[in-house]
């Protein structure tokens, strides 16, 4: 890495995009991210985590991009840039199953994918790509929803296949924007082979500290709640039934996609961020509660017992992570990070 390596960071508003924007920046990387608005940098800009990073005001920087989807939309954001950090996609909140998922979800996702990649062609400073599609675009649907049982060990080779619409909700819809957006990605790099290389991210449910996070109802947001309802009790309205035991830390997120911009690194592979399956179960966060937040729980604050969830298993082989970035964080470390940080704003919300 030089000093005047400019990593544009696409997404740095969001709950993983800040902590990869802030991950860069202590790398040393000098960030120019790409937002909508002017307000939207300035939230950035004023976020309190930041303020320890020497020389600031030179190395992060801000484009005004204020629609994702149009045409050349990017163009000026990579003037000059060596690698870009794509991690904005849309998500499902303000969605229901009667809006048009297909325009409001899948099309956007694949467009702004693969419109980045159209601007990023024609800069000939942009050598690589890091672009974050989820755990979700890997086993099929059926397995990923509980309908079929697999003993198969998922690589970050694995590509799950397309699912039609109409969607019976919304979070799938969510899954085959992913799988659209990789799969759009992968032929499109195939078909223009162009002077960058891409890396994608698969990270499974992300949990962790959310340094954008004032307010609880601000935590409860993307998969935090995930883990949040493993400790409250509460039952995901966006996603019920049994899910999948397999999670990831937002560092753990923030610091593959960095260190991906590193040389030594090869381009055109990806990456499966998660625990390996079998080893941990949404209802240890009770235990991990107790262990580290007792007089939280004798308060009432926090629950003390409640029904065991339902769970499945999803092996996943992620010998090449954790050979690549270090040994991911444990689900303690991440659970007694979300709520540390939960009942720090419950006692400033007094």
């Amino acid at each position: 890495m030089a000093v005047d390596d400019v990593v544009l960071v696409n997404g740095g508003t969001g709950f993983i995009g800040f902590r990869t924007l802030r991950y860069a920046l202590e790398e040393g990387y000098t960030v120019r991210a790409a937002v909508r608005s002017e307000a939207k940098a300035e939230n950035i800009r004023r976020n309190s985590t930041l303020s320890s990073i020497k020389d600031l005001s030179s190395k992060l920087s801000f484009v005004i991009v204020p629609d994702f989807l149009a045409d050349g939309a990017f163009d000026k954001a990579v003037k000059g840039v060596k690698y870009v950090l794509h991690l904005a996609s849309p998500l499902t909140t303000g969605f229901t199953v009667t809006d048009d998922l297909e325009a409001g979800i899948i099309k956007p996702a694949v467009q702004g994918t693969l419109g980045l990649f159209e601007s990023a062609k024609k800069e000939p400073s942009v050598k690589r790509i890091v672009v974050t599609s989820s755990m979700v675009a890997i086993p099929p649907i059926a397995v990923l929803i509980g309908q079929q049982a697999s003993e198969h060990v998922f690589t970050p080779k694995d590509r799950a296949h397309d699912v039609p619409g109409p969607y019976p909700a919304v979070i799938v819809a969510y899954v085959q924007s992913k799988i659209a957006a990789l799969k759009e990605g992968e032929a499109w790099v195939e078909k223009h082979k162009p002077q960058f290389n891409v890396i994608h991210i698969h990270p499974s449910y992300v949990g962790g500290r959310n340094d954008l996070a004032q307010t609880v109802e601000e935590l409860c947001t993307g998969t935090n709640p995930i883990f949040l309802e493993s400790v409250l009790g509460k039952d995901s309205d966006e996603y019920p039934g049994p899910r999948v035991a397999n999670y990831i830390d937002v560092d753990d997120v923030a610091k593959a996609h960095v260190l991906s911009l590193n040389e030594k690194v090869a381009g055109g592979q990806s990456f499966l961020l998660t625990n390996k399956g079998g080893d941990m179960k949404w209802n240890d966060a009770q235990a991990i509660a107790k262990k580290h937040f007792p007089d939280a729980v004798s308060s009432g604050l926090l629950p003390s017992d409640f029904a065991e969830q339902q769970f499945m298993v999803l092996h996943c082989d992620i010998s090449k992570t954790e050979e690549t970035f270090g040994k991911i964080k444990s689900y303690e470390e991440t659970i007694k990070a979300i709520v540390g940080q939960y009942l720090e704003l419950k006692e400033k919300a007094k």
